[in-house]
C-alpha cells in the first residue's frame, strides 16, 4: 500500500498540518506502481527530501486508461447529466474552499512560491475556474440547421472519451484546475500526470475530488517521469486527445506521438518570450510596477513573462532607474517567511538553468545591470536580474529563461519596435503602456500573440481565453473557447418525407 505524507506548519504565514497519501489514483482508489517504486520529492528552499511519491510507468497508464474507459461507459460521458456534472463541480470547488489554506501551504512547500501568493492568486483562481466550469456544464448545446421543410438537422456537441492531461511545475494546481474544469464539465474522463518536481497538491486533490462524489475512474492521477508516463499518455491508442502544458520542445514530442498513435486531437500551450513595450507617453510608476510584476511574478517561471522589455529612448533612463530600485525592493527568501516576495527556484535542475543562461548573457557582452548571481548558501534561490545593453541574437534576448531575468532594451521610433516585438518564434502573450488610446489598439492588433496586455501584465481570468500564435500553441485554454477542445461535434440528418 503506498504510504502517507504527513506534514505540520508553525511558521509566520501558516499554523496547520496536512495527511494524504502519496500513491496513484486509479479508479477511485490510492495504489502502488505497477513496479513498487518511487520518485523523490524535493523542497526547492533546501535542497532536502520532502517525501517519495508512487513512481507510475506504462503499465498503470494502462490501467487507468482502462478505468477512464469504463467510467465513460457507464457512470459519465453521456450517463451523467450536464446538471449533476455541474453540482459534481461546484461541490469540488467548495472543498477547495474549505482546505484552501491547506493547499496553499502545499504548493508553497512543494513549488517555492510564497504562502501569500499561492493562497492570493494560485489557489483562488483555481476554485474561481473550476466554478466557472461548473456552470457551463449544462449548457454544452448544438444547433438546429434550416435546409428544408421535410428535414430537420441538428448538431450535437459531445465529449470525447478519455482524454490525456499532462501539466507543468509551475502553477501545479492552477493548471490541474484548467485542464480537468472543461473537461469534466463537458463529460469526458481523464488521465492526468502531474510534473514529478510538483506533485503534491494534484495528489491532494484527488481526496478532495472523492469527497465530491465523482465516479471512480473519472478522474485518475498518474504520477510519473515525462518519458514514461507522458510518452504513454501522449502515444496510447485509446485516449482520444491530449492536452498539454509546458516547453515548445516537449510539445513537438507530444504532437509527434500522437501523430504516430491514433490522430488524437491535441491541444499545446507552450513557452513565450513575451515582448512588454512602454512608450514615452506611459504611466511611468504604473508602467514599472507592471513590468516588475511581468518579469518576477512567479519568481519568472511564467510562460508569458514580460521579459523583453523595450522602452522608447524619451523616457528610458528614468525607467530603468524607477525599475531597479523596485527590483532591490524584492525580498528573497523562505516562502513561509514574513514579508518575502520571491522564494526558489522550483528544482536544482531549473535553478542551473537559470545561471546558465546568466552567464551566456555575461559571455556575449550584455551588462549584468542587477542581479545575475545565487542569493544564499543552500536552496535554489536568485536575485531579482536585469540586463542591458543587448543584442538581438543574444540567447538571454531570443529564448526563454524561465526565471528571475529580463532584459531592458532601447527603441525609438513605433514602426520599428513592432518587428522587434515580433521577432521570435513565440506568440503567447504582449503588453503595450502607452496613454494614447489609438497607438494601444493599432499596436494590440500588430502584435502576433494570442494575449495583448495594455497598460496591465500577466493578468489571467476564468472567462478569458489564453494560448498562444506561433511556437507557442495551438489551441485555447479557459473561457468558452476551452469547451471546443473537449467536445466531438455530431451532426444529425433527420428525413420527415424525402423519398428516392
Amino acid at each position: 500500500m503506498p504510504t502517507t505524507f504527513t506534514k505540520e506548519w508553525d511558521t509566520p504565514a501558516y499554523k496547520g498540518k496536512t495527511s494524504f497519501s502519496t500513491g496513484l489514483f486509479i479508479d477511485g482508489k490510492f495504489v502502488d506502481g505497477s513496479k513498487g517504486t518511487t520518485i523523490d520529492v524535493i523542497n526547492p528552499t533546501n535542497g532536502q527530501l520532502i517525501t517519495k511519491i508512487s513512481e507510475g510507468l506504462e503499465e498503470d497508464v494502462n490501467l487507468a486508461v482502462a478505468a477512464a474507459q469504463k467510467a465513460f461507459d457507464t457512470t459519465w460521458g453521456l450517463n451523467a447529466s450536464g446538471p449533476k456534472r455541474g453540482e459534481l463541480l461546484w461541490k469540488l470547488a467548495q472543498l477547495m474552499e474549505t482546505h484552501k489554506d491547506e493547499l496553499a501551504a502545499i504548493e508553497a512547500l512543494d513549488n517555492g512560491k510564497t504562502f501569500d501568493w499561492a493562497l492570493g492568486v494560485d489557489v483562488t483562481f483555481s476554485i474561481n475556474v473550476v466554478k466557472y466550469f461548473a456552470g457551463w456544464s449544462d449548457k454544452i448545446s448544438g444547433q438546429t440547421l434550416e435546409t428544408d421543410e421535410k428535414k430537420l438537422i441538428y448538431t450535437r456537441h459531445e465529449p470525447i472519451g478519455v482524454v490525456g492531461q499532462i501539466i507543468p511545475w509551475n502553477f501545479p494546481l492552477l493548471m490541474l484546475a484548467w485542464k480537468i474544469g472543461p473537461a469534466l464539465a463537458t463529460g469526458n474522463t481523464i488521465v492526468l500526470k502531474p510534473s514529478e518536481f510538483t506533485p503534491l497538491t494534484a495528489i491532494r486533490m484527488c481526496e478532495l475530488i472523492q469527497e465530491a462524489g465523482f465516479p471512480p475512474g473519472s478522474v485518475n492521477i498518474v504520477t510519473g517521469y515525462g518519458p514514461t508516463v507522458g510518452a504513454a499518455i501522449s502515444s496510447h491508442l485509446k485516449i482520444e486527445k491530449v492536452a498539454f502544458t509546458g516547453s515548445t520542445l516537449v510539445g513537438r514530442k507530444i504532437m509527434e506521438a500522437a501523430a504516430k498513435s491514433n490522430l488524437k486531437t491535441v491541444t499545446l500551450e507552450l513557452g513565450g518570450k513575451s515582448p512588454n513595450i512602454i512608450f514615452n507617453d506611459a504611466d511611468l510608476d504604473q508602467a514599472v510596477n507592471w513590468t516588475a510584476h511581468g518579469i518576477f511574478w512567479n519568481h519568472g517561471q511564467a510562460c508569458c513573462a514580460g521579459t523583453r522589455i523595450f522602452v522608447q529612448s524619451g523616457i528610458y533612463d528614468e525607467f530603468l532607474e524607477k525599475l531597479t530600485a523596485k527590483a532591490k525592493a524584492i525580498r528573497v527568501g523562505d516562502p513561509f517567511g514574513a514579508d518575502i516576495d520571491q522564494g526558489p527556484q522550483v528544482s536544482q535542475i531549473q535553478y542551473d538553468r537559470i545561471l546558465g543562461y546568466i552567464d551566456s548573457g555575461k559571455a556575449d557582452g550584455a551588462k549584468v545591470h542587477l542581479g545575475g548571481e545565487p542569493v544564499g548558501s543552500e536552496g535554489y534561490f536568485i536575485a531579482p536580474t536585469i540586463f542591458t545593453e543587448t543584442k538581438p541574437d543574444m540567447r538571454i534576448v531570443k529564448e526563454e529563461i524561465f526565471g528571475p531575468v529580463g532584459v531592458v532594451i532601447k527603441f525609438e521610433d513605433d514602426d520599428d519596435i513592432i518587428k522587434q516585438a515580433n521577432d521570435t518564434v513565440y506568440g503567447l502573450a504582449a503588453a503595450v503602456f502607452t496613454q494614447n488610446i489609438n497607438r494601444a489598439i493599432e499596436t494590440a492588433h500588430k502584435l502576433q500573440a494570442g494575449t495583448v496586455w495594455v497598460n496591465c501584465i500577466n493578468q489571467l481570468h476564468a472567462n478569458v481565453p489564453f494560448g498562444g500564435y506561433k511556437q507557442s500553441g495551438i489551441g485555447r485554454e479557459l473561457g468558452e473557447y476551452a469547451l471546443l477542445n473537449y467536445t466531438n461535434v455530431k451532426a444529425v440528418h433527420i428525413n420527415l418525407g424525402h423519398t428516392l
